[in-house]
């Protein structure tokens, strides 16, 4: 699973061709003991997050739509994916 981005503690992944489970596109991101899916339109799809991690995620998502859906593209045609930026206070 191709790491995308890490910040604040929380690390964004993105699985080649994962679109059985979770049909729309999404990350992976975890945080300490805690794992999350998440669309990339900011929905939590499975798992739990502190609030405030949530947030900062969410807020990376709307910064960086354009990179993740053409990182979720590449993915789904396994192939390579860019690293994005990550959110920068």
């Amino acid at each position: 699973m191709p790491e995308l981005s890490r910040f604040e503690g929380i690390t964004v992944s993105m699985y080649f061709d994962d679109k059985q489970k979770h049909h729309k596109p999404h990350i992976h991101a975890r945080c300490g003991e805690h794992e999350i899916v998440v669309g990339l339109d900011g929905e939590l799809l499975e798992g739990e997050f502190p609030k405030k991690k949530l947030v900062l995620l969410q807020s990376w998502l709307i910064l960086y739509e354009n990179e993740l859906y053409m990182a979720w593209n590449n993915a789904v045609r396994n192939l390579p994916i860019v690293k994005i930026n990550p959110l920068r206070k």
